[in-house]
Order: C-alpha cells, then sequence, then structure tokens
C-alpha cells in the first residue's frame, strides 16, 4: 500500500488515497471561523473606554495623585476617572484642592483622550507611525464619527487631531497671555491656561482655580468668560462641522448635517440665553448685582455651558426652578454628533422636530434646506430620544431608593447632568452614597457611549426582514 499523504500540507487540509486509483484525490477541508462577539466593532469601543478607565482609575489611586495621606478611596478615583474620560466634570471632590498638580495633570490627559476619542488617537498614532490602518480600524474610525462611507478616512483622521489640538493650543496661547499679564506668575499661569484650555474645548467643566468660588472669580471678566465660552462653543459643534466650515466658508455650500447643528445651536443658545436673562434679572444670588451688559455675557456663556460643558460662572442651587427646568432640557439635548458633547446631540433633535413638522403638515418625507432626511435615521432619532428618556426615569428611580429623602428635582437635575455628560450640579454630587456614586458613573458612561452604541446597531441590522406578519391596527391616543 502507498502512502500519498503529503506531509507539508497547510492546517486544515488533508491529502486522501484511494488505493484502486493511481493518482491522488485532494479533499480541502476548511476550518472556518466565526468571528467572537467579543470582537465586533461596536463592543470594541465600550471595551477601549472602559480600559481607558480602569488605568485612570489606578493612576489616581498612586498616593502622588491626591493631597491626602495615602491613596484616594477607590470610588473617588473610579467617579473622577469616569467623569474625565467622558469628559462630564462632576466631582466628588473639587479638583483644585483636593488632587496633586500630578492627579491634575492625570485628569487633564484623560479629558484630551476622552475629547478626542480613544480610536482617533490611536489611528492618528498608526499613521504617523507609518503603520497601515486595517479595515477593522476604518470600521471603529466609521462608527466613531457616525459616518456612512469608508472613503478619506486617514485623511480625516489627521484633520480631526491636527485641528482639535491646534485650536486648543490656541486657546492656551490667549488664556495663558492674559494669565500672565493679569493674574498668575510664570508658571501657574502656563499651568491654568494649559489645563483649562483643554478643560473648555473638550466641554470637560474641569476647573483648577485656587479659589473657593472657582470659576465665579472671573464672573465680571469678559475676557476669560468670552476665550472660554468660544473654546466651549467649538468644541460642541463638533470636528466635521468645524471642518466643513473651514472647507465650505458658505452656509449655502454646507452640508445638511452642518446646517442643521448651526441652526439647532443658535436656537438653542438663543432660547436659553433670552430664559436665563429674564428668569434671573433680579435675583441677587445670581445675576441681580451684575451690570447689564455682565449680565448679558453671564447669561450666554452659561447657556453655552449648560449644553455639555458644565462650567458654572453662577451658584445654579440658588437660581429659580425655572431656569434649573430650562437647564435640565439643554443638557439633555446636548452638543452635536461626533463631537466631545453628550447628550442626545442637537442632529438628534433637529431632525425629530423636522420629522413631527412633516407629520403635522401631512407629508411622507422628512426634509430640510432643500435635501430629504433617510426613514432611517428618522427612526434613529425617535428611537435615541425614547431609549434616553426611558433610561433617564430608571436611573432617577433607583436615585430616589438609594438617597432617600433627597430632593427629587436635585436627583433629577443629577442624573440629566451625568447622562449628558455636563458636569452641572445642584450641589447633590458631594452628598451621594457609595452606591449612588456608582450609578450616576455608570449613568456617565452610558451617556457618553449609549446614543452612539444605538446608531451603530441599527446601521449595522439594516438589512431586509426575511418574513412580516400582517397588518392589524392599534386604537392610538
Amino acid at each position: 500500500m502507498q502512502n500519498n499523504r503529503s506531509p507539508n500540507l497547510p492546517d486544515g487540509t488533508e491529502a486522501l488515497s484511494e488505493q484502486p486509483q493511481t493518482e491522488s484525490v485532494l479533499v480541502t477541508v476548511t476550518n472556518r471561523r466565526i468571528q467572537s462577539r467579543f470582537a465586533t466593532s461596536p463592543l470594541l469601543i465600550i471595551y477601549f473606554f472602559l480600559a481607558i478607565i480602569f488605568i485612570g482609575t489606578i493612576l489616581l489611586l498612586l498616593p502622588i495623585a491626591s493631597k491626602d495621606v495615602g491613596s484616594a478611596p477607590f470610588t473617588v478615583a473610579l467617579f473622577t476617572a469616569t467623569s474625565a474620560i467622558t469628559v462630564t466634570g462632576l466631582v466628588v471632590e473639587e479638583t483644585a484642592f483636593y488632587w496633586t498638580r500630578t492627579g491634575q495633570a492625570i485628569i487633564m490627559g484623560m479629558i484630551y483622550i476622552g475629547g478626542l476619542g480613544f480610536m482617533t488617537i490611536a489611528t492618528f498614532l498608526l499613521i504617523i507611525l507609518g503603520q497601515r490602518v486595517t479595515l477593522t480600524q476604518r470600521l471603529l474610525m466609521r462608527e466613531n464619527l457616525m459616518l456612512d462611507q469608508f472613503g478619506n478616512l486617514v485623511r480625516l483622521t489627521v484633520a480631526i487631531v491636527l485641528v482639535a489640538t491646534g485650536i486648543q493650543l490656541f486657546g492656551f496661547i490667549v488664556l495663558f497671555t492674559y494669565f500672565y499679564l493679569f493674574a498668575y506668575p510664570l508658571g501657574e499661569a502656563v499651568w491654568q491656561a494649559a489645563f483649562h484650555a483643554v478643560s473648555a474645548f473638550n466641554n470637560a467643566g474641569f476647573i483648577v482655580f485656587n479659589h473657593p468660588s472657582g470659576l465665579m472669580v472671573f464672573q465680571e471678566d469678559r475676557f476669560v468668560v468670552g476665550a472660554l465660552g468660544a473654546l466651549i462653543f467649538t468644541g460642541g459643534i463638533s470636528y466635521l462641522v468645524v471642518i466643513d466650515l473651514i472647507r465650505a466658508r458658505r452656509f449655502s455650500k454646507f452640508a445638511l448635517n452642518t446646517k442643521l447643528v448651526l441652526a439647532g445651536t443658535m436656537i438653542l443658545l438663543l432660547i436659553g440665553f433670552a430664559a436665563i436673562f429674564v428668569l434671573e434679572f433680579n435675583n441677587p444670588e445670581t445675576l441681580g448685582e451684575l451690570p447689564l451688559p455682565d449680565k448679558m455675557m453671564v447669561s450666554l456663556f452659561q447657556t453655552i455651558s449648560d449644553r455639555t460643558a458644565g462650567f458654572g460662572i453662577v451658584d445654579i442651587s440658588k437660581a429659580h426652578d425655572g431656569t434649573n427646568v430650562l437647564q435640565m432640557a439643554l443638557m439633555f439635548i446636548g452638543g452635536a454628533s461626533a463631537s466631545v458633547a453628550g447628550g442626545i446631540k442637537v442632529n438628534t433633535m433637529a431632525v425629530v422636530v423636522i420629522a413631527l413638522i412633516a407629520q403635522i403638515r401631512h407629508r411622507n418625507n422628512v426634509s430640510a434646506f432643500g435635501r430629504e432626511v433617510p426613514d432611517r435615521q428618522v427612526q434613529r432619532a425617535y428611537l435615541i430620544v425614547s431609549v434616553s428618556l426611558l433610561f433617564l426615569f430608571l436611573v432617577v428611580m433607583l436615585l430616589s431608593i438609594t438617597e432617600d429623602g433627597a430632593d427629587t428635582l436635585a436627583l433629577i437635575f443629577e442624573a440629566i447632568s451625568a447622562f449628558g455628560t455636563c458636569g452641572l450640579s445642584l450641589g447633590m454630587t458631594p452628598l451621594l452614597s457609595p452606591l449612588g456614586q456608582l450609578i450616576i458613573t455608570a449613568t456617565m458612561f452610558i451617556g457618553k457611549l449609549g446614543p452612539l452604541m444605538i446608531g451603530v446597531t441599527m446601521a449595522q441590522g439594516s438589512e431586509n426582514d426575511l418574513y412580516r406578519y400582517a397588518q392589524e391596527r392599534v386604537t392610538i391616543g
């Protein structure tokens, strides 16, 4: 008997011989690999963020990171790391007084990474090191930016990093010049300018001003307020919109996404400015004692910050309830998609509004600025709003159990602020129980990635159903 099996065949390939035949028959058996769900693109984004939060927590647990003797408590380190990575700004301990300069530098680094996004930074490093960007990495970038095409993703990644870093560097130069000339010595001016340029552009809300009143010490300083407000606004309208503004320069040439973001943002700013200015005009605890120009400046800055940044230039715990309700609405909507901002995003809200207007006017198609919005995106917008409201209801219910006796409005405000990664608080954050801190920590994480994951899931599940059931009407309304 002659054995015709070849010893050099690749894995999974087997040569079989049949004795009566003079020629061997080659049968190839291929072991088909089933891709693990653990390694699918949407989940990888979550894994990366969890890994960065874990690393940040470990770094903040180092004795050199906090001013207390020994290490910071684990819940404090975890809460702060999550707040920094998700660019939220909620804190259980004051950043300027609890963390050392080393701890503050760790927080600033996490803010920078969280604002740009891990995949953007990782892809950019691969590019400058001359490494090939794989298809999986392109998928991650596309989903992270909520784009439909693969084309020019590498160039877009480079542009995003350069534009974002350039704007933060410009903000640093402006703030440093002012701080050095009028407020701090050289070393402190460098640090204050660097930290707050990064925190403001990334809409993080962290401050390290060594003053008990924090940012409110600059309440009547129009230069500082204006510079921080400009950085917050720029970071909140998304990198894609900024790049489109630089490239097109004319409203008629802007993409529909850019037009919706700009129009929606301006409407929200106008409504917020007018409401805060009117409601707090005579309130001595907020705007009442300020001159008219400063009242207008503070009202505009607070409106810009309320949407996602969380910088408090007035004591919002002493504002009218109507103002706080308005702030909750602004935090829930947030900034633009593919930006550093949180919330359901102004793009989503714009699509919902124009879809409702189309339905009221008995139109089958949803359109704006001479362009039609695909039905799939309209469904995605409705789903994001619905799921977000249900999730917030669950969070508030859990907080009402763990924080028994706390003010209900403060709990709702805290939940929306965490979900919208805003960082404003009515003073409830330091009073939360350890379990309440964990709930808010999870809320910040889900608020950062939840709307993105909903959009990615719908984008991947766009194939048609194999079958449909017979229709039957349901009584509604």
